[in-house]
């Protein structure tokens, strides 16, 4: 073995040691807080826009059969899928007037987009 430390070495003990600083309350570290929509409070937002999955995936361009499996919880949204659904739950008609407007520039409507994950 060598005591010769390697790059990654030294990125590893900096982090580590970055890690015991936090913890020890002596450094605080810039989080995020990533929203994560669990299935319930998709058919939650949904509903409160009282949409079936299908004019609610055609409103919005997603693909039906992706918003179907996130309700049943069998695939969860990608990040960009978690952003708009962020952007559609805060609020919706700015989602539909940028997909309008979206359509009227390329001459044609908006073709649903698969965020399965």
């Amino acid at each position: 073995m060598t005591e010769k430390r390697t790059e990654v070495g030294h990125e590893i003990e900096t982090a580590l040691e970055e890690v015991l600083a936090h913890v020890r309350d002596e450094v605080a570290l810039p989080g995020r807080i990533v929203d994560d929509p669990t299935a319930d409070r998709i058919i939650a937002l949904r509903k409160r826009l009282k949409l079936s999955r299908r004019k609610f995936a055609d409103r919005f361009g997603l693909d039906v059969r992706a918003l179907q499996e996130w309700e049943q919880g069998r695939r969860v949204p990608d990040r960009a899928a978690r952003v708009l659904l962020t952007v559609i739950d805060r609020d919706p008609d700015s989602v539909v007037r940028a997909l309008a407007a979206q359509g009227s520039d390329a001459g044609e409507t908006h073709a649903a987009v698969n965020f399965a994950g």
